[in-house]
């Protein structure tokens, strides 16, 4: 587009230009150009971007030591009773691809349960009607193309144990709500993560593990009781993970909802490799009766439960792994409160991933299938965005703010 437009400009307007009386006309065309060149830098950086990933302090970086904002979308789906990514009955693969390509975002967090992982169904003809080819094929079959589109984009990929039994997360008594349960207890957690690292050891674009979508039902950071202690569990999964592929970014949730990261100053997590940690805090808006009444009070609040961590030593980067809204923002508080986290984002230059993706919802507790999806950046037919001004917003906060895009020393590298 960004070609297709200078020339345009170049041969309507070259021998005209100083003819041009309206303000109006010239300040459109300013506004144009600044759109198309603020596109231009984030498909740059994205075309520059070299995986593996590893962490320097605050910073996230890619293999030539580059300042990398890891700017996602979470497209759901592997994690669901259709044991498939969302949108596969509503369009192409290679379109939603081109979907995700135009919203701007470098990587994916690409939610699974140990439900799919394990069984490995049949997908249901129905849920993957639009891909003719996934037919008869089995849940990670699917991952593998899924994963493999998105790495001919140049897009990268977040694997994220976001549940044991595959189901709509999340609530207390869900069954979900630790990292494993007596259906999955902790072994298998272990050894699902060995298994799926190894699947895509290989795929150089799936470039993070997030070791569990948001700890509750009692998860304790540190403390007496190893049923309850996420920092210890934290710990044994990252190393088994990094055993299989030592060139995964480790991305840690906190207890409540990822929402407390209160304890992790004191108690951080330590691996076998050094410069693989990333923390990952959600953010949703509070509910009905308790909304912030300005951006400082918020600030305040988000400081408190992980942004003083970016003033902490060791240092170790946030990716806000989960955070969303209506896609009109027209629904009363949470509109206000979306635009005052895009702020508190940009102002603190962090990492972030959208949730959804998904134009419609899978099957699960309290999901209707084929429903639209009222958060969902797409279309119910996944081939347009539906909230086009949540994406402008998003846009904003793409390429890193800061104006050192190398360091000056190199890491230490293991």
């Amino acid at each position: 587009m960004k070609m297709t437009f200078r020339f345009a400009l170049r041969s309507r307007h070259d021998d005209q230009i100083h003819e041009l009386r309206s303000a109006g006309v010239v300040l459109a065309g300013m506004r144009v150009v600044v759109f198309l060149l603020i596109g231009a830098t984030t498909v740059s950086a994205q075309r520059q971007l070299q995986p593996p990933l590893h962490t320097s302090g605050h910073q996230i970086l890619d293999s030539a030591d580059r300042a990398v904002r890891l700017t996602s979308v979470n497209w759901y789906g592997f994690d669901e009773k259709e044991y498939v990514a969302g949108g596969l009955d509503r369009a192409p693969l290679e379109t939603i691809v081109t979907q995700i390509h135009a919203i701007g975002v470098n990587s994916v967090r690409l939610p699974w349960a140990n439900e799919t992982l394990e069984t490995n169904p049949v997908v249901a003809d129905y849920a993957v009607k639009a891909n003719p080819e996934f037919r008869g094929k089995r849940a990670m079959d699917v991952m593998d193309a899924v994963i493999a589109a998105l790495a001919r984009a140049r897009i990268m990929v977040v694997l994220d144990d976001h549940v044991g039994r595959a189901d709509w997360c999340c609530k207390d008594a869900d069954g979900n709500g630790l990292w494993y349960s007596a259906a999955y207890p902790e072994q298998k957690w272990l050894a699902d993560w060995e298994t799926i690292v190894r699947r895509y050891k290989n795929q150089p674009w799936v470039v993070g593990a997030d070791l569990r979508n948001e700890l509750r039902s009692g998860a304790q950071w540190g403390g007496d009781d190893p049923g309850l202690d996420w920092h210890a569990a934290a710990k044994r999964g990252g190393n088994v993970v990094l055993g299989v592929n030592p060139s995964l970014l480790v991305m840690v949730e906190s207890p409540e909802y990822s929402t407390d990261f209160t304890g992790f100053g004191k108690l951080p997590v330590t691996l076998r490799i050094a410069n693989r940690v990333v923390y990952s805090p959600h953010a949703y808006a509070p509910p009905a009766g308790h909304a912030f009444q300005s951006y400082d009070e918020l600030k305040q609040a988000y400081d408190a439960r992980a942004g003083y961590l970016l003033q902490a030593e060791p240092g170790v980067p946030l990716w806000v792994g989960e955070f969303g809204t209506c896609q009109t923002l027209e629904c009363g508080d949470h509109g206000q409160w979306f635009r005052w986290l895009v702020r508190y984002l940009r102002e603190n230059d962090l990492s972030w991933s959208y949730w959804p993706l998904n134009g419609t919802q899978s099957s699960g507790e309290t999901r209707k299938y084929d429903a639209p999806e009222t958060y969902g950046l797409l279309a119910p037919d996944y081939q347009h965005i539906a909230a086009p001004e949540i994406v402008k917003m998003l846009r904003t906060i793409e390429a890193p703010r800061k104006s050192e895009p190398y360091l000056t020393r190199r890491p230490k590298r293991p």
